[in-house]
């Protein structure tokens, strides 16, 4: 973790935080014990240079301390439930709808919530997290304010803010 991404705040639901607390939770307790119990018996089974089963969960285990690690530290930079002002700045916890500039077609605006991907139901509303390239250009941005951003293509895109309000969940 550098030390950037562990200043930035995290903007998240009560909802999201309890999801991803009970997750880190059950990772820590029943997944860890788990995992460990599968090392144990593949590594009782001998010789470990051949053993797929020993490898397969020791590389279970390293995703497993990977996502622990993550939570951990997400959930340490949380902001949880803090509704920014309707003040029309863009800022995590802003549902923003926005157009690319020169698209002439008017139906082509987009709405996303701007704040952490672990946010994400599986509905139709998208979430961009802050640290993104959009979400650093159009964090602070107004209504009507126009801002250019490099794609992680290369590519510089414009948009326009077209309103920006307080998720609501």
């Amino acid at each position: 973790m550098t030390q950037h991404s562990e200043q930035q705040t995290v903007w998240l639901t009560q909802e999201a935080h309890d999801k991803l607390q009970a997750e880190l939770e059950d990772l820590k307790g029943p997944k860890r014990q788990e995992v460990i119990e599968r090392i144990a018996a593949a590594r009782d089974e001998g010789d470990l240079k051949e053993n797929g089963g020993y490898h397969a969960a020791r590389e279970e285990q390293g995703r497993l301390e990977g996502r622990i690690l993550q939570l951990e530290d997400m959930l340490r930079r949380a902001e949880v439930g803090e509704t920014p002002a309707n003040d029309g700045v863009v800022e995590p916890g802003m549902v923003v709808t926005y157009k690319f500039v020169g698209d002439d077609d008017d139906d082509e605006a987009e709405t996303f919530l701007l704040g952490a991907r672990e946010i994400e139901d599986g509905g139709d509303l998208k979430v961009y997290s802050p640290q993104s390239p959009m979400g650093q250009a159009i964090n602070g941005a107004t209504k009507g304010d126009t801002v250019s951003y490099e794609a992680p293509n290369g590519k510089t895109l414009e948009v326009v803010v077209l309103d920006a309000v307080p998720y609501t969940g």
